[in-house]
């Protein structure tokens, strides 16, 4: 019997929820049981209560707010415990036409992906800014050529995991799940599909940034880290490279009156800063081997934390968090 959970995050979202909710299917061709399961990441509104009403049938209630990559991965814990087949992560706000839920989950039940990822389309969304577009069109070429895969939208968090792609995945950003979910998919060799969906105008701002500056400064710097932990000898070896380059240039005078002149008085400010250049690009190279091999053992952390995930499965062991099947606050009156 397969079982889909759809799991949706949530901040504040008691307004929002309860259309979010109505647009989520119960029944989908080649699934026995789908369910619903709301992450309240430290909510001071009803959405507890609202998620209850409206029909959820599990939520992870967290005392404060933790970010949305780790309530993402509390959630898929939480699914996969609960003995989901295939998981569904969408948002609450309501951007995503529930109704496709159906179609990115299609190519896992086919056997044809472990991962299908909502491709929203961001060029024309009339609510993105330029500016917006051409920085999701960039970070997602950098994700392509760093995962290897052929995905068209990055940071679409509409999107369906198999249980093996569940069970491999663990996220360190706090940032955001998208991009580092999509990498260590990508070098795990799992299928990957991007399938187009459609999406709802905008009902409120985005709680991941406060401006496009902020926006900008954010996922720029994720762009930097991801190429930084998952490319760590061209990343480093570049900057490495270019303080040789400053330092051979820094040198250059000397050197041309050494070579030309036959002359190896004067110059010492060149020296001095040639040499403190080519020091910090010796420093920086052997950093990128540092960082390779810390790159190396982190593929091998991975490993073990997918085969604790699956002795924990096997044991039947609960959720890292409590999940609730139940509104606590209605048993007590």
């Amino acid at each position: 019997m397969k079982k889909l959970i759809i799991q949706i995050p949530c901040l504040n979202e008691a307004e929002q929820l309860p259309k979010t909710l109505s647009e989520l299917p119960r029944e989908i061709s080649g699934v026995e049981v789908v369910e619903w399961l709301v992450i309240d990441d430290g909510s001071i509104d009803e959405t507890v209560q609202v998620a209850f009403d409206n029909g959820v049938d599990h939520v992870i209630r967290l005392p404060q707010n933790r970010g949305l990559a780790a309530g993402f991965q509390l959630g898929l814990d939480a699914c996969l415990k609960l003995g989901a087949d295939v998981v569904v992560n969408t948002d609450a706000d309501n951007q995503y036409v529930g109704a496709d839920i159906e179609k990115i989950v299609s190519p896992i039940l086919q056997g044809r992906a472990d991962l299908v990822i909502g491709d929203r389309d961001t060029s024309s969304i009339e609510e993105f800014s330029a500016i917006k577009k051409r920085l999701q069109s960039f970070g997602t070429r950098v994700v392509r050529w760093v995962s290897k895969t052929e995905i068209t939208d990055a940071t679409s968090g509409f999107r369906a995991y198999s249980k093996e792609a569940a069970l491999q995945l663990s996220v360190v950003n706090q940032y955001t799940y998208t991009i580092e979910s999509i990498i260590q998919a990508g070098r795990s060799n799992a299928a990957i599909e991007s399938i187009p969906i459609r999406t709802n105008p905008s009902t409120r701002p985005s709680r991941l940034f406060d401006s496009i500056f902020g926006y900008i400064r954010r996922n720029s710097l994720t762009i930097i880290r991801v190429f930084a932990a998952y490319k760590p000898l061209r990343f480093f070896g570049v900057i490495s490279a270019l303080f040789f380059v400053a330092s051979l240039g820094a040198f250059s005078p000397f050197l041309w009156d050494w070579i030309i002149n036959d002359s190896r008085e004067g110059h010492l400010q060149s020296i001095v800063l040639g040499a403190v250049l080519a020091t910090i690009g010796v420093q920086i190279l052997v950093l990128a081997f540092v960082a390779d091999l810390i790159s190396a053992h982190r593929t091998i952390s991975q490993w073990i934390l997918e085969r604790v995930k699956r002795i924990e499965l096997d044991l039947n062991i609960e959720p890292s968090h409590e999940v609730i099947k139940e509104n606590l606050n209605t048993n007590k009156d």
